[in-house]
């Protein structure tokens, strides 16, 4: 379909992803025990409208960029195999873990916390770099479609974020508790995160 392989391996990887404690996730619990569930689901609104637009800048960058050169869509998947074996080999090797679950909000109302989660997504470079490392390496040089692909492949990972979001809105109180009290659940998920991010990394590398 479009050209897109491993389509089973990219759903695990986006389950895998999501609930890693990164700073979305951390947001989203945060807002939701600190203003209530409502909070929670303008945050999880926001973040996903956020992601769909990294995902449609990063498919029409990619596919006008790329539509007439396979070798230069090599370098760009190899480029985002070299940055996702970095973050890999980072989250694997740092002590401990990070999730901090912020409380501290001054801003109320669907609309303001919506554009808050919004804004916070769509400004942090780091989405846009990792969508641009991590979705083409389920591609084909020889894909029909990039865009196409490139936008099944966005939104399949917007859709289970969002499943995953709504459910921590849901939780929140339980994992932003255990979250707290036990700091392993959060690093195990990360070197969980982090080996995969590093067998993308290898397994783009060694084929031919």
């Amino acid at each position: 379909m479009f050209g897109i392989h491993d389509f089973g391996v990219f759903i695990g990887a986006c389950v895998l992803l999501n609930l890693t404690p990164g700073p979305d996730t951390l947001y989203i619990l945060g807002r939701s025990m600190a203003q209530g569930r409502t909070a929670g689901l303008a945050s999880v609104l926001g973040i996903a409208t956020g992601t769909v637009v990294h995902t449609l800048a990063a498919a029409l960058g990619v596919s006008a960029l790329l539509a007439a050169s396979a070798s230069a869509f090599m370098v760009i998947k190899f480029a985002g195999a070299a940055y996702l074996i970095y973050l890999g080999v980072r989250m694997l090797v740092t002590r401990g873990s990070d999730a901090v679950v912020p409380t501290g909000f001054s801003s109320k109302g669907f609309g303001k916390v919506f554009r808050q989660g919004l804004l916070t997504n769509v400004l942090n470079p780091k989405v846009a770099l990792f969508f641009l490392a991590f979705v083409p390496q389920f591609i084909s040089a020889d894909s029909p479609s990039k865009f196409a692909a490139f936008l099944t492949l966005g939104f399949t990972f917007v859709g289970t974020g969002t499943v995953w979001c709504l459910l921590l809105v849901w939780a929140s109180a339980w994992i932003g508790g255990r979250l707290r009290e036990n700091q392993s659940f959060g690093a195990w998920l990360n070197r969980g995160a982090g080996a995969l991010f590093v067998f993308l990394g290898f397994r783009l590398a060694a084929a031919k």
